[in-house]
């Protein structure tokens, strides 16, 4: 599926980067949506006779804003605790790319009422493991904690941990200068030192340029040198606001006392201005993502990768349409696993080229990319393949697709969805992703529905339109280069 981007991003590393993408499965998810302010009403569904898995779910939205959802699993005394917050890079601008992340990591360094070294303290002194990554579209922090530590009640702890760094950061100039410092060696480590890491940033600055989508979510070194204290306070009383998150708690938890303990931390925080209001619209606007990319060109890159390191790639749709289902089957039938099209013709046959091939649809919240990604073997050519992988893409619509490699590509999806929800957290972030991006957490059963009902010829019939267009940008590092 979107292995190269998964390593690169998806790696819940302190501090860093990433997204999530939306595979679906026959999970049903359940709960009814409530007033502003209001206790949630609540209807339960019935068990499927064919077994599909129901999650029970509460949501609560206060009156300034604040979205709260809750799961209740009384299986074990644990919770996990997430808070989404609807920024990311896409909300930066020229000479201030970088801060999104920058202020992910400063939220880590105290507030007013828990300061420096006080929250890992809190959290990992009592058992428990804190988190947080930035993409593009958002940022998101989380906890999975035991319910109660020491006689603490550990939710309640959380909740005011979390108010009181949403309400009053306190951005120590000491901790904001040694952060900077830790930042521009993460994007040393994972961009200039990692030829993988190089090509990347390489393929989205190219694909996306002159977009919103078209920097880097770390932020460059010109902008990160200068960023300045007053900017990420202002970046952060612009974005860090009740009416621009969503908490979502899982565990063994009483869904209307966690509301009550959210409402006495988070009620008397202000919803933001209808100033920042408007700036935050303005960046939702379609026409600021449209490609404008300049393809069928090939950017090379020296790098210290003995082989050749290269992505193919193609414009793609954004998050929730249609097409965007489509091809991620596609990217699945193609360079999903050992019996993948690609990987069967260029790494596991008799005379392979590669020595590793993998495709995705990577989709974000108003634009994405689809991309072919591989290493080559030694002594093979890059440009030679360049050409060779175009024409084989386009014979792939009509040898590749049958309706045996469509179902096996939607019960690969079933069986990687339903495993990712063995535990409380990944629930929470299942359900925030898509309360987040859809302003509904049970927006998969749309998906469910689209999935299922994806047929052989809309597969083919989207690969033919995407590999026959030549818009396409060839992206390589090379030690040779």
């Amino acid at each position: 599926m979107r292995n190269f981007i998964y390593k690169l991003l998806n790696q819940k590393i302190k501090r860093t980067a990433q997204v999530a993408p939306f595979l679906i499965s026959s999970l049903l998810v359940n709960c009814s949506h409530n007033s502003e302010g209001t206790q949630p009403q609540s209807e339960k569904l019935k068990q499927e006779s064919n077994g599909m898995v129901h999650l029970e779910v509460k949501k609560y939205t206060l009156p300034n804003g604040l979205k709260l959802l809750v799961y209740e699993n009384h299986k074990l005394p644990i919770f996990s605790y997430y808070t989404f917050f609807d920024v990311g890079g896409r909300h930066e601008g020229k000479g201030t790319t970088g801060a999104t992340h920058f202020l992910e990591h400063l939220m880590f360094k105290g507030a007013k009422k828990y300061g420096p070294g006080q929250f890992n303290f809190l959290i990992e002194g009592n058992g428990g493991r804190t988190n947080a990554y930035t993409n593009f579209d958002n940022t998101v922090y989380y906890e999975d904690l035991p319910i109660v530590s020491e006689s603490q009640d550990m939710v309640e702890k959380v909740i005011d941990i979390e108010a009181d760094r949403m309400a009053n950061l306190a951005l120590v100039p000491e901790a904001f200068e040694k952060e900077r410092n830790v930042v521009l060696e993460e994007r040393k480590m994972r961009y200039e030192n990692r030829p993988g890491g190089k090509l990347y940033l390489a393929m989205m600055q190219a694909m996306f340029e002159g977009t919103p989508y078209g920097g880097s979510v770390i932020g460059s070194v010109e902008d990160l040198k200068s960023l300045s204290r007053e900017h990420v306070r202002d970046y952060f009383k612009k974005f860090y606001t009740p009416d621009n998150a969503t908490i979502v708690v899982a565990g063994d938890v009483e869904a209307d006392e966690v509301y009550d303990m959210v409402v006495d931390k988070y009620g008397d925080m202000n919803a933001s201005s209808k100033e920042i209001q408007k700036y935050r619209k303005s960046r939702d606007n379609p026409e600021l993502y449209k490609h404008r990319a300049k393809y069928q060109r090939h950017i090379k890159i020296k790098g210290n990768s003995k082989n050749p390191l290269f992505m193919l790639s193609y414009p793609s749709v954004a998050m929730g349409d249609h097409k965007g289902y489509v091809l991620d089957m596609l990217s699945s039938i193609l360079g999903s696993g050992e019996s993948s099209f690609l990987n069967e013709k260029y790494v596991s046959n008799r005379r392979p080229i590669l020595s590793s091939v993998s495709a995705g649809n990577y989709t974000l919240k108003y634009s994405g990319v689809f991309y072919i990604e591989g290493e080559l073997l030694p002594k093979k050519g890059i440009y030679w393949f360049k050409n060779q992988l175009i024409k084989d893409l386009k014979k792939s619509c009509d040898t590749a697709i049958d309706a045996r490699t469509l179902q096996k590509t939607k019960n690969q999806y079933l069986v990687s969805f339903v495993g990712g929800l063995d535990s409380n957290n990944g629930i929470a972030h299942f359900l925030g992703l898509r309360e987040n991006f859809f302003n509904d957490y049970a927006y998969y059963k749309k998906e469910l529905d689209i999935y299922q009902a994806i047929t052989v010829d809309e597969v083919k019939s989207a690969c033919k339109e995407l590999f026959s267009s030549d818009k396409y940008i060839m992206t390589s590092v090379w030690a040779k280069h």
